[in-house]
């Protein structure tokens, strides 16, 4: 015989757990055709850079595919010209 699940009661009710909602990337919004890596501000405001200038992974940017992709080559040539550190001590 089939064992009931045990729901997890001080979380959400005994519920099962809902899927979150998928997060839609910044940059697909606001139909930017390109980044630019001399906007520094927009790198550093967005939630693209750690306070130590990691990139984030997409899972937590909500970028899409090719907009992560542009927004790590905008980071490292950013970081090339000196513009952000490429770590912060």
């Amino acid at each position: 015989m089939a064992e009931r699940r045990e729901y997890n009661n001080d979380r959400n009710g005994g519920r099962p757990n809902r899927r979150p909602r998928k997060k839609v990337c910044a940059f697909c919004a606001e139909k930017a055709a390109y980044i630019d890596y001399k906007d520094i501000a927009r790198l550093k405001s967005g939630k693209c850079l750690t306070e130590r200038y990691k990139i984030l992974p997409r899972r937590i940017t909500g970028c899409c595919a090719y907009h992560q992709r542009e927004l790590t080559t905008a980071v490292k040539r950013a970081r090339h010209l000196a513009l952000i550190p490429y770590t912060s001590d």
